[in-house]
């Protein structure tokens, strides 16, 4: 009976020495498995600050910014607001409101080591809120050398909220300045999905998007971005992808 404790005394203290060292090894390796980088990049649209300088006709901002899920795939989103006063067909309106966008970003620019460059396509949905208000407009007259103006009319004032949305593509590079700081290009084509239309008046511009057409319900814009990245990073659990 004394020697069958000395074995189990023996044997016990084997396993459980045993399981430590596995424990050490196993936790060795996990500290040794290189942690996952994620990188937020936010900053401002360039060119909205530039025309609010220079274009008496235009106020704007736009804040962009996206998360890097790895070395292809990223979530982009932009947020801003604009007040921009224009003339249609005889009608000096202004259409003041914000929106957003949101979707994702596929970069195909493959890096040299220490680079870290995009040039991506991408896509967004986006929404806008506005409010388009008649400044004045001009009086039909059957005598085309003589025209006036009305600023006190039936139609003149704030018409009702509208809500647009669309879709758009788009074609982007950034480029690293200096160590975090990046300035970016982006081309978007975009479709209109949502295009309501207020009482006696067409809807003929939505923040984010540009003018919008009867004949064509398709616009342009471009942007010119400067932003800041934030890497921040944590170790991945033993069953992560590591597929990057």
């Amino acid at each position: 009976m004394k020697n069958a404790l000395i074995w189990l005394f023996i044997t016990s203290t084997l396993l459980t020495n045993k399981l430590l060292a596995q424990g050490q090894d196993s936790l060795s390796v996990q500290e040794q498995r290189p942690p996952r980088v994620f990188t937020l990049r936010v900053g401002t649209d360039m060119m909205r600050l530039v025309r609010t300088q220079t274009n008496p006709d235009f106020q704007g901002f736009e804040l962009v910014g996206d998360l890097q899920l790895n070395r292809r795939w990223f979530v982009a989103t932009e947020i801003g607001a604009e007040k921009v006063t224009r003339l249609a067909e005889q009608i000096n309106y202004t259409t003041s409101g914000s929106y957003f966008k949101v979707g994702v970003d596929y970069n195909f620019f493959k890096n040299w080591e220490g680079m870290n460059n995009n040039m991506y396509i991408g896509f967004r949905y986006a929404r806008s809120l506005h409010r388009h208000t008649v400044n004045n407009y001009q009086l039909y007259s059957l005598n085309q050398y003589v025209t006036t103006t009305t600023t006190n009319g039936y139609a003149i004032g704030e018409r009702d909220p509208l809500g647009n949305g669309w879709f758009e593509f788009l074609f982007g590079i950034k480029v690293a300045l200096l160590k975090n700081l990046y300035a970016g290009i982006s081309l978007r084509m975009g479709g209109m999905l949502v295009n309501p239309q207020p009482d006696n008046f067409g809807n003929l511009y939505a923040p984010g998007f540009n003018k919008i057409t009867d004949d064509n319900k398709f616009g342009s814009n471009i942007n010119y971005t400067l932003t800041y990245a934030f890497p921040f990073r944590f170790r991945k659990g033993a069953a992560a992808n590591k597929d990057e």
